[in-house]
């Protein structure tokens, strides 16, 4: 048994070149073959399988997202490595989900385009709000596709394609087909400004059968902070592949144009005795508390207005709906109204950071329901007092400085976070103190990123 399937392994090495050069049309079905005879990946073999198996259902779930966010149904073909243009050259390529990870990896990226001009940029995403976020701020000086699904055969085609001297993914997407094929091609892997949660850790540790092996084939990890790194190391991860470079969330610069735009929208909706509290990124749960909190905190500030900026651009007009059933003055601001309003829903893409200029105070979403939070950095950045619901587990350290600096609040429910919202904006003293709080923890804590550059310059070398 052990022979044959040794042998096995020997004619996979041998016999992939000729499957590719034999029969070009079945590309993807002869490799496809020719992976399961590998005596060394039997545990994922069996995790390809089911996503082979789960292929329909995905392409039903793309349906189904398209239903609400129509460019889900769109560049089907990148998800398979079946379209975009062959760049000239190696690359450095970056992976960034979504907008949250694509924000944090610009400074990044564009110092690496400086550092290395050799290299052409290329950046992946998962969605298409992350999609537009890289063509908005990087345009055509990078590279840019969807990052395929995680399928044998689709990374054959992908690297006949592209030619990246060295991957960069950031936070936490690891993809165990994806690590493979960049280790059999000599790849170099980094993980960058890395978190895992206690959640996820738990969760990777009832797949160590998966988890270790995948996080072996890393090059590198760049956690965050101490307790990640002890978590990575926890699930097998060799300590000679880890480093600890801070949170580079935390060398967020504004820049001027953000700095004016930022102080125009405020003096138009929120001009004096007219208080802006913004809530940013909410899911799903939390807008019914968050309207809740908005009708009992203008009982006692009657001429609050609240920016409410959903996560997903899905649900821009179920929360519009949702504000103007409860008798609000509703506004989107994708319509450019400049009227009198009591919610303007944020239903654009790009201009959250200017949001947290704009406003007063700052509700950072994803915390009044289980999701683990968003990037609190950015309104600290602005010199913004700062609210949280408890769910803060992505952010856990962040949450802890600010909380420690006297610079966010926690608020556990729609009563709570009202009374909140009164305290602060009631008492110019108290929130000029925490927004100043908030930005000396901001400023205290730069520098990640020189450390993440000197590594990834080590890793390319």
């Amino acid at each position: 048994m052990v022979t044959a399937s040794c042998d096995l392994c020997r004619l996979y090495g041998n016999c992939r070149v000729a499957v590719a050069d034999a029969w070009p049309a079945a590309e993807g079905f002869g490799m496809l073959a020719i992976y399961f005879a590998d005596c060394l990946s039997m545990i994922r073999v069996l995790y390809t399988l089911i996503l082979y198996l789960a292929l329909p259902l995905v392409a039903l779930r793309l349906l189904w997202r398209a239903k609400l966010a129509p460019a889900y149904a769109q560049r089907w073909g990148e998800r398979f490595a079946l379209a975009g243009d062959k760049p000239l050259g190696k690359s450095i390529w970056v992976h960034a989900v979504s907008v949250g990870e694509t924000l944090a990896a610009l400074d990044m990226i564009r110092a690496l385009q400086a550092r290395y001009p050799e290299y052409r940029l290329l950046v992946t995403t998962t969605t298409p709000t992350g999609s537009e976020r890289v063509r908005q701020s990087l345009g055509a000086s990078v590279d840019h596709v969807y990052l395929p699904y995680d399928l044998p055969d689709v990374w054959w085609r992908f690297f006949r394609q592209f030619t990246p001297a060295l991957l960069i993914v950031m936070e936490t997407e690891l993809w165990p087909n994806l690590l493979a094929a960049c280790a059999k091609r000599g790849i170099p892997t980094l993980l960058a400004n890395a978190r895992l949660s206690e959640k996820s850790a738990r969760g990777y540790a009832r797949m160590a059968w998966l988890a270790r092996p995948m996080l072996r084939r890393l090059t590198a990890i760049a956690a965050q902070q101490q307790a990640d790194a002890n978590r990575f190391l926890a699930l097998g991860l060799p300590p000679a592949a880890l480093a600890v470079t801070g949170n580079i969330k935390f060398d967020f610069t504004l820049s001027q144009a953000q700095r004016e735009a930022a102080k125009a929208l405020h003096a138009t909706w929120a001009p004096e005795a007219q208080p802006l509290w913004l809530a940013a990124s909410t899911h799903a749960g939390e807008d019914e508390q968050l309207l809740a909190a908005f009708r009992l905190a203008r009982q006692q500030l009657p001429n609050l207005r609240l920016l409410l900026v959903p996560r997903h651009l899905e649900r821009f007009d179920r929360v519009a709906t949702m504000a103007e059933t409860e008798g609000w003055i509703t506004v989107r601001r994708s319509s450019g109204a400049a009227g009198p309003f009591d919610v303007l829903i944020g239903d654009t893409m790009g201009e959250l950071q200017v949001f947290y200029g704009a406003c007063d105070l700052a509700f950072v979403g994803g915390s009044l329901v289980p999701r683990g939070g968003h990037n609190m950095i950015e309104p600290a950045a602005w010199a913004k007092p700062i609210i949280s619901g408890p769910h803060v587990f992505n952010f856990t350290e962040v949450a802890r400085l600010l909380e420690t600096a006297g610079a966010m609040v926690f608020a556990s429910d729609a009563d709570h976070l009202a009374t909140t919202v009164v305290r602060i904006l009631s008492d110019s003293a108290l929130s000029e103190q925490q927004g100043q709080a908030a930005l000396s923890v901001a400023n205290a804590n730069r520098g990640a990123l020189a450390r993440l550059l000197a590594l990834i310059d080590r890793t390319l070398d």
